[in-house]
């Protein structure tokens, strides 16, 4: 294709990238064209204009069809977040000149508890308790979509897998511990070896949450030597210890401290060379936040 071939993103109309983006989500150019309240020919010609920019087919073209080309495809996967970035940015920027900025979001995965995303995010809390940070559970499905919308600013979670086009980091990992009744027999031991879990059963999250934690927790098993026997807990929205209450011969990987808990019921034993859990943190990439960059700063001393 002819073109300039050198365009950067200041030489792009972002009206043309946005009916691009409509373009590829829309099952045909006719119903993009309804979308957008355009004239089919009007789209037509405002994506070849934006070939004509990049240098590059965008779409290969038949009588009846507009299949993307590899660029288009690579196009849209970085044109979905950039986007949404500069509307959420539009947004920050008007609520700051009304003076009512909005409060950073952190959505966290089940697999994480709310305690545990405090533990992160408390330096920082500590050096500014006016910055206004609400933490709320979002389930890994629906991570990316909320960060689009602009719903969450910072996502985070044991066992997330990071979309392509979001930008991810492991902010921390945490010591895991077992979880076990006070009838339970490891919960005569201060500590265990990994390979003492064999003879028991696991209560993992049921097939509703986060199956890339559980995936996590039984590679740690099998590192050990044995092929765990886990059982898939219903519980939603309680601490991870709290499954041992309703499946007393089972253990759970917990993040709590040693000793017991819940009025003695629980004994939290630690592992003799403890294993540890990542926490990802994900967020739109081509994106500035002091707050996400300092939240990310103070979780690498959080372990």
């Amino acid at each position: 294709m002819n073109g300039s071939g050198d365009a950067g993103l200041r030489d792009i109309d972002l009206r043309r990238l946005r009916m691009f983006v409509v373009v590829m989500e829309a099952p045909s150019l006719r119903v993009a064209a309804d979308n957008l309240f355009i004239s089919q020919q009007a789209l037509s010609s405002a994506i070849r204009e934006l070939e004509r920019q990049l240098g590059v087919e965008l779409f290969s073209r038949s009588r009846r069809s507009l299949t993307p080309t590899p660029a288009g495809e690579a196009l849209y996967r970085g044109a979905v977040p950039l986007l949404a970035g500069g509307e959420q940015l539009a947004t920050q920027v008007r609520r700051v000149n009304a003076g009512a900025p909005a409060p950073f979001v952190i959505g966290h995965a089940p697999d994480l508890a709310s305690s545990e995303v405090f533990r992160i995010i408390e330096p920082v809390v500590l050096a500014d308790p006016s910055v206004p940070i609400t933490v709320r559970p979002v389930f890994a499905d629906f991570m990316r979509e909320e960060l689009l919308s602009g719903s969450i600013d910072l996502a985070l979670g044991r066992g997330v897998s990071a979309p392509p086009d979001m930008a991810t980091t492991i902010a921390t990992e945490h010591e895991l511990r077992l979880a076990v009744r006070s009838d339970h027999p490891l919960a005569a031991h201060a500590r265990v070896d990994m390979a003492a879990l064999a003879g028991y059963e696991v209560v993992v999250w049921g097939p509703e949450h986060e199956y890339e934690y559980t995936d996590i927790l039984v590679g740690l098993c099998r590192r050990a030597g044995f092929e765990p026997r886990i059982i898939l807990s219903t519980l939603l929205g309680t601490p991870p210890h709290t499954a041992v209450i309703a499946h007393p011969k089972a253990c759970a990987f917990v993040t709590n401290e040693p000793g017991w808990i819940y009025a003695n019921s629980i004994r939290i034993v630690e592992f003799t060379d403890p294993p540890f859990a990542p926490v990802r943190a994900m967020w739109l990439p081509n994106t500035a936040s002091t707050l996400r960059r300092q939240i990310l700063a103070a979780a690498e001393g959080v372990v």
